[in-house]
């Protein structure tokens, strides 16, 4: 067993080793580059990414990083698609292939049969002097000096360079598509990530009840519709007009004081922070860590009071 300072050691021998393959493919950057960000943007079809091994691993995620971000794609695996599914892919579709070696059995099958589907064909190739590179009819050179595994036969800093170059082929089609963090939210309904892009005050604040008193309701008028109401305050309302807020920091603070307040507004806090319904549940949050509130009056587009949206409506949705 390794010392705790070796084991330190051989793992940021590690990270320093994926480092520098990830820096050397700034000067794979080029034409070539561009010309596959191109084709990828202009194709009516889909985008096919196929490997053997842990490059098939690293073409699944991929897949995953461009269907997210407005590029239709899917996952084929070589050694599948030599055995019936190669139906899956279509005439206008791109394949991208990714491999190590460019030599491995089932990449020495499958290209030529991409190739005679008459589909264009990118390499994602760890060997530009391979098989797959010379069919290609784009190749991304993703070569490293060795592999962060010490007997340099693990894929290790060779399916970094291969993810990193999937990624930059991604990044470079949303900034084509203009893919806007609307468009995100359209692809990411579920979890905290869709929540934030997609969730409005609206869609909480009506879940809860409406407190209301006017100006001249008494104390114990303000506590019984607070207490009512569960939501730890109540708006103070003059016709259509909001006045005020009373929030259970403002019971306790009259008690603290000693004095005897005749009616709501003698204990109101006066020109409340109110939000547009409109609004993302997401800036609702920030509006109150910035103030140091739990809840925010909701109101329309003409100042109308609506109702309350709590801290807690927030929290229930796993957005933070």
């Amino acid at each position: 067993m390794k010392s705790r300072e070796e084991i330190k050691q051989i793992a940021i021998q590690v990270i320093t080793d994926e480092k520098k393959a990830v820096e050397n493919l700034c000067g794979h950057i080029n034409d070539a580059f561009v010309e596959a960000v191109e084709t990828l943007f202009s194709t009516t079809g889909r985008v096919v990414v196929t490997g053997i091994g842990k490059s098939a691993n690293i073409a699944t995620k991929i897949v995953s990083t461009m269907n997210s971000t407005g590029t239709p794609a899917l996952f084929l695996h070589a050694a599948d698609a030599i055995h019936g599914d190669l139906g899956m892919v279509r005439p206008d579709d791109v394949v991208i292939c990714i491999s190590k070696s460019g030599n491995t059995p089932e990449i020495k099958v499958l290209v030529p049969l991409i190739k005679n589907f008459g589909n264009k064909l990118i390499a994602i190739v760890g060997n530009c002097d391979s098989f797959l590179a010379h069919e290609a009819d784009i190749v991304l050179d993703t070569t490293v000096e060795h592999e962060a595994c010490p007997n340099n036969l693990a894929p290790t800093s060779s399916t970094t360079a291969q993810l990193v170059m999937g990624d930059a082929l991604a990044v470079a089609l949303i900034e084509c598509r203009n893919f806007s963090a609307r468009d995100f939210a359209r692809f990411h309904p579920g979890g905290a990530l869709g929540k934030q892009l997609y969730l409005r005050v609206s869609d909480l604040y009506i879940q809860n009840e409406r407190p209301a008193v006017p100006p001249t309701a008494t104390i114990d008028e303000t506590i019984l519709e607070m207490t009512s109401k569960r939501l730890g305050c109540t708006v103070v309302t003059e016709g259509d007009k909001i006045k005020g807020i009373i929030t259970d920091g403002d019971l306790r603070r009259m008690m603290q004081t000693f004095h005897q307040p005749k009616s709501a507004a003698d204990i109101m806090h006066a020109n409340p922070r109110t939000i547009l319904d409109t609004e993302y549940a997401v800036n609702a949050l920030q509006l109150m860590r910035n103030n140091s509130i739990t809840q925010l009056i909701v109101v329309d587009a003409d100042g109308h009071y609506l109702g309350i949206i709590h801290i807690h409506d927030i929290l229930r949705e796993g957005i933070i």
